[in-house]
């Protein structure tokens, strides 16, 4: 079992070096290499302290991504917990966004800037922007007002 540790640490490192991965993904992937889990947990907990796996930094990097998408907080938070990141609401918050500001840039750039007049153009664009992951307070503010970005 000690002569898998080498090879699945190998396949850990090459998917980190793709991109983040958080703890629960990593050891999804590694399972289906066959590996066992004793030695997943092993090296898992060697990579999280050597410092080369982070659910933490994994966080920040894909609620970057997710913003830049046009996602919203609660889709974003969603994926999170699926993706085993327990403190998810800490990276949303420090993120810095403007949900309201992306809601409406978001439902601007599929929609348009002009702000719909008819209960059926509404009820549609606020699905969509729910879809996304958007609150009702910021699906609100971005069927108010025109898209304020620059």
């Amino acid at each position: 079992m000690d002569e898998d540790r080498p090879g699945c640490r190998r396949r850990a490192l090459d998917l980190l070096a793709r991109r983040e991965h958080s703890r629960l993904e990593l050891e999804r992937k590694l399972r289906t290499r066959e590996h066992h889990e004793a030695v997943i947990a092993a090296v898992l907990d060697q990579l999280e302290a050597d410092s080369l796996l982070s659910d933490r930094r994994f966080a920040e990097s894909f609620v970057r991504a997710r913003i830049a998408r046009g996602q919203g907080p609660n889709r974003i938070r969603m994926e999170l917990i699926e993706r085993g990141v327990a403190e998810c609401d800490q990276a949303l918050s420090e993120a810095g966004c403007d949900w309201s500001r992306l809601a409406r840039a978001t439902r601007g750039r599929r929609f348009g800037a002009e702000i719909p007049a008819d209960w059926a153009d509404r009820a549609k664009q606020a699905r969509f922007l729910e879809y996304r992951g958007f609150t009702a307070d910021q699906i609100h503010n971005a069927l108010e007002s025109a898209d304020d970005s620059d």
